[in-house]
């Protein structure tokens, strides 16, 4: 595995144990399929329990049986997983980033005793619906709305692009309270099975295939005041998820750079033309050494993130800079990785090509590569350039 300055050496035995339990469970459980899920378009459900067995859902935070693991541990996690496939990464991600910190962080004693140890197990699996058909960059424009109805609100609006949505037993739905002066943005707890709730799945994608992928209809849904997140009002709430999740991406893009660099470089060494390996040749060693200094790039600003995460000094400017910094080195060298291996490149018996068309979505989800970088230039020079 590429460690090419030797990180790996200053990991703690638990983050040594969580880094090679994740990698053995991915290379014996679901690397010999995911190639054929992609294809088919389909999630293996039946993995859904077994991941949350391994502790691979919100491992970082604490109580309700979460073990508090290090953020560098759990960084560890998200790039092994997505070592893999994206869409393995993505359900992870949602669930413990974007469920199950939100109702850790905001929720109350019953909402968190009722939901957080049913989500971090898998028997129950979460959806975040923040992104709505006109609002995706802009999300303080949303349309979806809560109005105070007896003992609770009742919800009207819709949300797309939610990952798990289809396969969701709560969704975390933020919407605008009606009942409040100012409208702020109030979080609700939304049982799947409700009346009024459709979790239509979107198919045909040509990216993160292997992750089931859908939206949140949401017509007349009455959900009790005990559903709501007490915690927190306004875009606070979903921000602030937002930068769990995206702490994970940065970690897990390298993962799948990682993947393609190694495949790629194991081709170079096999690959047989002109009387020897291909490895020989000039212009395949330039793209190897180019490969493994961005990845190694990329793997030194995730580890200092964590540390600053770790002594709560990480800011999510930090965060945007290392999520665009690494889903674009991973992007772009997953178009390398394929364009070493050929005309083989193109099938799903090697890896490369899934990843390149995997980190599209990527690049463009929680926060596109764009948004993120006018986060950067506002924290660089002070105005707002999307204002």
């Amino acid at each position: 595995m590429l460690d090419y300055v030797n990180l790996e050496a200053d990991l703690t035995e638990e983050e040594r144990m969580i880094q090679e339990s994740a990698r053995d469970f991915v290379e014996s459980e679901v690397r010999p399929d995911i190639g054929e899920h992609w294809i088919e378009g389909t999630f293996p459900m039946d993995l859904i329990p077994e991941m949350g067995e391994m502790g691979f859902y919100a491992p970082n935070l604490e109580g309700y049986g979460s073990p508090n693991v290090s953020e560098t541990a759990y960084g560890l996690l998200m790039q092994e997983l997505e070592a893999c496939d994206s869409g393995l990464r993505s359900m992870a991600s949602v669930q413990g980033a974007l469920v199950m910190y939100p109702i850790h962080a905001f929720g109350s004693d019953a909402q968190k005793s009722e939901w957080l140890p049913k989500l971090g197990s898998g028997e129950a699996v979460g959806c975040f619906g923040l992104t709505e058909p006109e609002h995706g960059s802009n999300p303080t424009a949303m349309e979806t709305y809560a109005e105070a109805a007896d003992g609770g609100y009742v919800l009207n609006g819709s949300k797309t692009w939610i990952t798990n949505s289809p396969i969701s037993d709560v969704a975390i739905v933020w919407a605008r309270d009606r009942s409040d002066p100012e409208t702020p943005v109030r979080g609700f707890l939304v049982e799947t099975d409700r009346d009024g709730v459709s979790t239509n799945k979107i198919d045909e994608k040509l990216s993160l295939r292997a992750s089931i992928t859908g939206e949140i209809a949401l017509s007349d849904v009455y959900v009790p005041e005990e559903n709501v997140l007490p915690g927190v009002t306004g875009m606070k709430g979903p921000l602030s998820c937002l930068t769990q999740a995206r702490y994970g991406i940065a970690w897990g893009a390298i993962g799948a750079a990682r993947d393609c660099f190694e495949t790629a470089c194991q081709y170079a060494k096999d690959r047989d033309q002109f009387g020897g390996p291909i490895g020989r040749f000039q212009l395949q060693q330039r793209k190897l050494a180019e490969m493994a200094t961005q990845i190694t790039l990329a793997q030194l600003l995730a580890h200092r993130l964590a540390a600053l995460k770790e002594r709560g000094d990480m800011r999510p400017q930090h965060v945007s800079m290392a999520k665009r910094n690494n889903v674009r080195m991973a992007r772009d060298q997953s178009r390398i990785a394929r364009e070493m291996l050929g005309g083989n490149g193109i099938t799903a018996d090697y890896s490369p090509m899934r990843h390149m068309a995997n980190l599209e979505t990527v690049y463009t989800y929680e926060g596109t590569h764009d948004i993120h970088t006018l986060i950067l230039g506002e924290d660089l020079t002070g105005f707002a350039a999307y204002e």
